[in-house]
């Protein structure tokens, strides 16, 4: 068998990353343990999840302050902790819809996105990939220099095929012909192909019924083409943190986050 790269003192496999199980014959081989262990540290790597997030739990994230925020805080980690629990279905497949996480800035919209996508590596070994948005426009414009190692398939062809995908930030960028042909190229797709999502975006879904409430510029809708805000009902479930500065917050109060 060939070296894979198991954990060089393995007492299992003594570091050919395979171990042989009885069959009756010669013998069949399956991966270590230690292979799988080594496995997860690859996969939360090639994910793209900053280094900022990627201590994040579903279970860690904590706020303080008004009853009814933090009440709406913990609906949101509830919803969270069964979109993971219930993400492999009873027919062996992973579901094929998303969460959305909607509010204002600082909210911990992507602390949660990013504690999902974790936990599911962690639980699945499902290929996930997180992506800010306005970094990926940026990246996607570096590869129009002659000199870039790097074409737009390159760029894209992950986002668009992942598995399961954090998309960081929908409607940041000024909506121009070209952000909104990123944006129907990555989302189309993946709505066509049924591939979960999770989105975080600072723009309201719909307009508040309630007077004097924010306005049109207030709108994903104003940010991001019609037709794929429509997609985005179909593709993910609202998830709204709309409670106030959660940064500020914790930072009063002292929780780690």
């Amino acid at each position: 068998m060939e070296r894979t790269g198991g954990v060089e003192d393995c007492p299992h496999c003594g570091g050919t990353g395979w171990v042989r199980v009885a069959d009756g014959g010669a013998g069949a081989a399956r991966p270590c343990v230690c292979e799988e262990q080594r496995r997860l540290p690859r996969l939360i790597e090639a994910s793209g999840v900053p280094p900022r997030y990627r201590e994040c739990t579903i279970a860690g994230f904590q706020t303080a302050g008004e009853e009814r925020a933090r009440a709406r805080l913990l609906e949101a980690r509830a919803v969270c902790q069964r979109y993971v629990d219930e993400f492999l279905g009873l027919d062996g497949r992973f579901r094929e819809t998303g969460l959305v996480f909607v509010g204002p800035p600082g909210t911990g919209k992507t602390h949660l996105a990013a504690a999902v996508l974790l936990e599911l590596i962690r639980r699945h070994g499902i290929a996930g990939r997180f992506v800010d948005f306005t970094s990926l426009v940026h990246r996607i414009q570096s590869t129009f220099d002659p000199s870039s190692p790097e074409s737009k398939h390159d760029v894209l062809d992950p986002v668009i095929d992942a598995p399961l995908l954090v998309f960081d930030e929908l409607g940041a960028q000024k909506a121009t012909p070209f952000v909104n042909d990123v944006l129907y190229l990555i989302l189309n797709t993946r709505y066509t192909r049924r591939l979960p999502t999770l989105f975080t975006t600072n723009f309201r879904l719909e307009r508040p019924a309630a007077a004097g409430a924010p306005g049109e510029h207030d709108l994903l809708a104003s940010r991001v083409p019609p037709i794929l805000v429509s997609r985005l009902f179909e593709m993910a479930v609202p998830v709204a943190l709309d409670t106030g500065d959660f940064r500020r917050e914790v930072r009063m109060h002292g929780i780690r986050v």
